[in-house]
């Protein structure tokens, strides 16, 4: 989709989503975009990187945002959209419709303070850094009931989720990560030469998010994965007492059925003439059950 054209303090603005072939070449015929440079900015698999064409004076901006999988379970992935400019025109690439992505381009338009194109991309990459905490906060509400979770029965349930937490911030610390990397450089590119005091306050108050949004995936990261490592002992200490009990009953069953077995033999043997023998047996069997436990308490296996 190629919505209406929208100016930024008179400067065009033509925002894409999610654009099928018919519109590429719209874009490639009306617009005079290299065919490569759509193919690039529309590719989901595309990471954080900013471009810079001396022939054409084009610049292209590439960042990952966040996109949900399952909102109610946690699982986010990250999706990257893309900016250029081209000839004075502004095209914004949302290829995966990222509702966060919508959210920072037209929360940067109805921003009074924003008079200028380059400022327009400063604030919509602060808000889209912005939109990571609040899943951040959603994974340490989740992570803080899980954490209540050792203490009781495990679930399987409460591992699956805790598969899905590390997963979404395996992904989303990550693009934090190669975001933040691209920030830090974009001041020293030629997108950011003779850029005045309001320019680079944007640049530091992106910076300055971006560090604060990693410091937060950082924590949690190591959180989720001491909880994990948590989960994985108590699992197996569960089975070694599990295993530990099978065993010591097993040992003890097998005592009678030797016992028993032996004097089931049809032949005659010693006591076998006995009145009360098979009282005598079942004594036998007892005693050396109660000698084997004590046994293995000595030897502190139980």
């Amino acid at each position: 989709m190629i919505k209406p054209e929208k100016t930024i303090n008179g400067t065009k603005w033509i925002e894409t989503i999610q654009i099928n072939a018919e519109e590429r070449a719209t874009l490639e015929d009306q617009y005079g975009i290299d065919e490569d440079i759509i193919e690039y900015v529309t590719d989901n698999d595309e990471s954080t990187n900013y471009v810079y064409d001396i022939n054409e004076d084009d610049q292209l901006f590439i960042f990952l945002a966040p996109y949900a999988l399952d909102k109610d379970a946690l699982r986010y992935i990250t999706q990257p959209f893309g900016m250029l400019l081209h000839k004075d025109v502004l095209f914004t690439f949302n290829q995966s419709h990222i509702p966060e992505v919508n959210t920072a381009l037209y929360s940067a338009l109805d921003n009074p303070e924003v008079k200028s194109v380059d400022a327009f991309i400063l604030e919509t990459l602060f808000t889209v850094v912005d939109s990571f905490i609040p899943i951040s906060r959603a994974i340490t509400k989740k992570r803080n009931y899980l954490d209540k979770m050792l203490n009781r029965k495990t679930k399987n349930s409460d591992l699956v989720s805790l598969s899905y937490l590390q997963q979404t911030l395996t992904f989303l610390s990550s693009a934090v990560q190669t975001n933040l990397s691209e920030l830090d450089r974009l001041p020293k590119t030629h997108f950011g030469v003779g850029a005045d005091q309001d320019k680079i306050d944007l640049f530091e108050d992106v910076q300055i998010e971006g560090e604060q949004v990693q410091r937060m995936f950082e924590i949690e990261t190591q959180v989720v994965d001491r909880i994990d490592h948590t989960f994985n002992s108590l699992a197996n200490n569960n089975l070694n007492d599990t295993m530990k009990f099978l065993t010591i009953w097993s040992l003890t069953m097998a005592v009678p059925t030797i016992i028993t077995g032996f004097y089931g033999m049809n032949v005659k043997l010693p006591l076998a003439g006995m009145q009360y023998a098979w009282m005598l047996t079942l004594g036998i069997s007892v005693a050396l059950i109660v000698a084997m436990l004590i046994m293995l308490k000595v030897w502190r296996k139980m």
